[in-house]
């Protein structure tokens, strides 16, 4: 078997078999072509089926070089799982990451924004140009719903359920879920829609889609991230932050006003508790105060 034939096998069975984003896909074959780089550099031979742990264990010393020990845990744990796609299907009888360690990595702990970061970075888009309107509305939903950019650019007019206050959320894996949508968040979307979205020329195959760009086609994830750089450097925030940081300040800022980590869970559409769990890390006050309110002694 030949890495290509091997890769497209694998990109297959991610997509079919275990419902995988394209972006997820697209970084797990990532891994892969790095190794294959490194093969073809060094002259090496070796097919996805002979491929021996010596080998595995060069490539992942020369990375080592270069990236730091969270990007070299992942490259392992990706190869490692494709490796053990290839003993499922009966190519391989032994996986060479086996016996290979991941580097010892903490916790990270998501960045968040304060309720007033939030208001100036949302006070500084410019609502005299049409996708002032526009950008006002994403970053209330990302704020207001908790989603993942790519929930928000794949959000569909047809989501949109305001009368029963949800909306719904395709998430990775193509599972969905439905999200409680503020009747303030509403009113942003709607203004955009009728004074803004109604206006545009939209394109042929983007007619659901909720936000669109000037040329009336879907918003790409790179122009979400633009956009919000801009409006950080716009107010002289000094805080590295991405559209995921309004998804984690959503999570952190229920969490401080008591919300129960399931119902977090749920709208944040995490398959486990203890993915949800990292948010009650950021703010030790939130601790204090549940055993200060519920234990029998206080």
């Amino acid at each position: 078997m030949k890495w290509q034939q091997a890769i497209k096998d694998y990109e297959l069975y991610l997509k079919i078999e275990r419902g995988l984003s394209q972006n997820s896909i697209d970084s797990y074959l990532l891994d892969i072509k790095k190794l294959m780089l490194f093969l073809e550099e060094n002259n090496g031979t070796s097919s996805p089926i002979n491929i021996s742990s010596e080998i595995i264990k060069q490539f992942i010393y020369e990375i080592a070089k270069t990236v730091n020990s969270r990007t070299q845990s992942r490259v392992i744990s990706g190869l490692r799982s494709f490796f053990n796609y290839l003993i499922f299907e009966d190519y391989r009888t032994e996986n060479p990451l086996e016996l290979i360690e991941s580097p010892k990595i903490g916790r990270k702990l998501p960045d968040t924004l304060e309720e007033e970061e939030i208001d100036k970075l949302i006070n500084a888009i410019d609502l005299s140009k049409p996708e002032g309107e526009r950008n006002r509305a994403m970053l209330e939903t990302l704020y207001g719903c908790g989603l993942r950019v790519s929930e928000l650019t794949n959000l569909k007019l047809s989501d949109l359920f305001f009368e029963e206050g949800f909306i719904k959320v395709t998430g990775k894996g193509e599972k969905q879920r439905f999200v409680p949508i503020l009747f303030s968040t509403q009113k942003f979307i709607n203004l955009y829609v009728k004074e803004i979205r109604s206006h545009l020329k939209i394109q042929s195959g983007f007619e659901d889609t909720l936000f669109l760009n000037r040329r009336g086609k879907q918003l790409t994830r790179a122009m979400i991230f633009t956009i919000i750089k801009q409006l950080a450097k716009a107010i002289g925030l000094n805080k590295s932050i991405s559209p995921h940081t309004f998804r984690h300040s959503f999570a952190t800022h229920l969490l401080q006003n008591d919300a129960d980590l399931r119902s977090i869970q749920q709208m944040l559409g995490h398959e486990s508790i203890t993915t949800t769990e990292i948010y009650v890390h950021l703010d030790k006050k939130h601790l204090k105060k549940v055993v200060e309110k519920y234990h029998p002694r206080k």
